[in-house]
């Protein structure tokens, strides 16, 4: 199954998040598809950066979306 998730990027106390396409068996950080976009929760407010056309591609495939990546995409007008 493949799923839409978020994978942690940054350094020690600076999470940066890119979304990604990628098996749901694969680990956290680990290998992935595709990359759809990012997400910096630390700047004012929270950037979000999606292509839109892509996630809505791999919804379409039947891909599944976490929670989190769900409710990012709804926030990007998804």
């Amino acid at each position: 199954m493949v799923k839409i998730r978020l994978t942690r990027m940054g350094g020690h106390k600076k999470p940066f998040y890119r979304m990604i396409v990628a098996d749901s068996r694969a680990r956290r950080d680990g290998p992935f598809i595709e990359i759809l976009g990012t997400y910096d929760p630390l700047k004012e407010p929270s950037e979000i950066k999606i292509d839109l056309d892509k996630a809505r591609h791999w919804l379409q495939q039947g891909a599944q979306a976490s929670d989190t990546a769900k409710r990012l995409m709804q926030k990007a007008g998804l």
